[in-house]
C-alpha cells in the first residue's frame, strides 16, 4: 500500500478535473481509508459534488478500519463515527445493508438498536433485510452478544429465514462468550442434525471453549475428528485452539501431538498455547525449554507468551528461571511489564516463601499493583505464617482499601488470620462483613460430564 503513489494519482485527477467524478472520488476515499489516512479520505469526500451511498460507505469503512489507529495523518478532527452517521441521515441518504452491517461492528448497544430499528422500519428499501440478509443477521447477533444481550441476539436468529454456517457460528459464539456452554453445545448439535449445516473451521474453533470448560476430553476428540473428516485440521487457528482445549481437558499428550505434527506452520500463538499447556500440567521445566526453543526459532515473545511461561515457572517453583526470563524479555526484547506479567513474578516469589522479596518487587515495579497482586500476597501469607506478618498486614490494608465491598477479599483475609490463630481479628473481619451487608456472591460450582450428560453441582445444594 503506497500512499505516495495514491497521492500522485489524486493530484493528476485534480488537474484533469476527474476528482469531480463520483466514481473517482469514491476510489480515492477507499484508497486513503485502506492506507489509514482517514483525514485525507474525509477531505476527498468533501471534494465530491454529488455523493451517492457508496461515497458515505467508503468513509464509514475508513472510520471502522481506523478505529484503533492514532497518528497525525489519521486525524478525524471533530467528527466521531456516529456524528458522521447522523450527518448522512440529515442529508437524506438512505442506508443500505452494507452501511448497517459495517456500523454494527463498532456500535454500542444504544446505537446498535437504533440501526436495528432502522432496518425494520425501512423494509421498502431494505427488502426485509433483517430476515433475509445473512451478513447483516450475523452482525446483529454479534452486536447484541458483545453487549451482553444474547437473548435479543437469539430472537434475531429465530427470525432469519436462511441460516447458513456463519449465522449458526455467530449464535454459538454468542452463547460461548456469555458462558452458556450447554446451550452452545446444543446449538452446535442442532445445526448439524436438524438443519444439516456442516461446520467450518470457524464454528469448530467457536465450540471448543465449551469442551474445555467441561474438561470434556471426549468432546474435544469429537470436534478434532470432525475437523479431520472434513479436512479442516490444517487450519492454524483450529490447531492452536485444539492445543489449548486438549490441555484443559487433561490430555497433555494430545496437545503435544497436535503441536508437533498437526500444525503445518507454527505462529506465536501455537508456541504460547503449548508453553501454557505444559505449565498447566506442572511441567514447568519443559515450558522453559519450549520458550527457549521458540526464541531460537526466531519468534519474538509477546505479553501472552511471557505470561504463560512465567505462570509455568510459578506453578513449578522455578524462581531463578522465571526471574531470568523476566529480566531478558524486558532488557533484550523491550517488552513493557504489564500488570499480568508483574503479577506472575509476585505470585512466583510469594509461593516460594520469598514474601519480603515479593513485597519489594511490588513497591518498585513499573505498574500500579491491583487487587489480584495484593490478593496473591494475602493468600501466600496464610501458608508461610507469622514470619511474614509485615507483608500480610500491608497486603490486607491495600486490598481492603482498593476493594472495600468485595466479599471474597474478606473471606480470604479471615482465612489468613485464622491460619495464624488470630481469632480476635477473624471475629473483627466477620463483623465488618455483617455491618457492610456483604455475602459471598456465588457459591462454588462444578461441571461434571458423564457419558453424554453434563450436570452442574453447586456448593450446599
Amino acid at each position: 500500500r503506497s500512499v505516495s503513489s495514491g497521492k500522485m494519482l489524486h493530484g493528476m485527477s485534480v488537474k484533469n478535473s476527474l476528482v469531480l467524478d463520483t466514481v473517482v472520488g469514491n476510489s480515492l476515499m477507499s484508497m486513503y481509508s485502506r492506507c489509514g489516512y482517514l483525514g485525507d479520505a474525509l477531505r476527498a469526500f468533501d471534494e465530491i459534488p454529488v455523493k451517492n451511498v457508496s461515497s458515505w460507505n467508503a468513509v464509514i469503512s475508513g472510520y471502522v478500519a481506523s478505529w484503533n489507529v492514532q497518528n497525525e495523518e489519521n486525524s478525524i478532527d471533530s467528527y466521531t463515527l456516529w456524528d458522521f452517521v447522523k450527518r448522512m441521515q440529515s442529508e437524506g441518504v438512505k442506508f443500505d445493508s452494507f452501511t448497517v452491517s459495517t456500523l454494527l461492528s463498532k456500535m454500542e448497544l444504544a446505537h446498535g438498536r437504533e440501526l436495528h430499528c432502522y432496518t425494520v422500519k425501512n423494509t421498502s428499501d431494505l427488502s426485509s433485510v433483517v430476515s433475509s440478509d445473512v451478513h447483516l443477521g450475523c452482525c446483529l447477533i454479534d452486536m447484541y452478544s458483545k453487549n451482553d444481550k444474547v437473548e435479543i441476539g437469539r430472537r434475531v436468529f429465530e427470525t432469519l429465514k436462511r441460516r447458513n454456517v456463519f449465522i449458526w457460528t455467530a449464535m454459538i459464539n454468542g452463547y460461548v462468550n456469555d458462558g452458556d456452554f450447554i446451550e452452545a453445545l446444543r446449538l452446535f448439535r442442532e445445526m448439524q442434525w436438524r438443519d444439516g449445516v456442516e461446520p467450518n473451521e470457524v464454528s469448530l474453533v467457536a465450540i471448543l471453549p465449551a469442551c474445555s470448560c467441561f474438561s470434556s476430553l471426549m468432546g474435544c476428540k469429537q470436534v478434532h475428528g470432525s475437523a479431520v473428516r472434513r479436512e479442516l485440521d490444517h487450519h492454524l487457528s483450529l490447531c492452536n485452539t485444539l492445543i489449548d482445549t486438549y490441555s484443559k481437558s487433561g490430555s497433555l499428550i494430545s496437545a503435544a501431538r497436535v503441536f508437533d505434527y498437526g500444525c503445518p506452520k507454527k505462529d506465536s500463538i501455537s508456541w504460547s498455547s503449548i508453553i501454557s499447556a505444559y505449565g498447566l500440567h506442572g511441567r514447568g521445566r519443559e515450558s522453559v525449554t519450549l520458550f527457549d526453543s521458540m526464541l531460537e526459532n526466531g519468534f519474538k515473545p509477546d505479553e501472552t507468551v511471557v505470561t504463560g511461561v512465567l505462570s509455568a515457572c510459578c506453578r513449578s517453583g522455578l524462581v531463578n528461571d522465571g526471574l531470568r526470563i523476566y529480566d531478558s524479555v524486558v532488557k533484550a526484547y523491550g517488552i513493557e511489564p504489564t500488570a499480568e506479567i508483574c503479577g506472575c513474578v509476585v505470585d512466583m516469589l510469594a509461593r516460594s516463601g520469598q514474601l519480603h522479596r515479593a513485597l519489594d518487587f511490588v513497591e518498585t515495579m513499573p505498574v500500579e499493583p491491583g487487587p489480584s497482586i495484593w490478593g496473591s500476597l494475602v493468600s501466600a501469607s496464610a501458608v508461610h505464617g507469622e514470619d511474614c506478618s509485615r507483608v500480610r498486614d500491608r497486603a490486607v490494608a491495600a486490598l481492603v482499601e482498593m476493594e472495600p465491598d468485595n466479599p471474597s477479599n474478606y473471606v480470604s483475609i479471615s482465612n489468613v488470620y485464622a491460619a495464624s490463630e488470630r481469632w480476635e481479628v477473624v471475629a473483627e473481619v466477620r463483623r465488618a462483613m455483617r455491618e457492610r451487608g456483604l455475602k459471598k456472591r456465588r457459591p462454588g460450582c462444578s461441571w461434571i460430564s458423564v457419558r453424554d450428560s453434563t450436570r452442574c453441582f453447586v456448593a450446599a445444594e
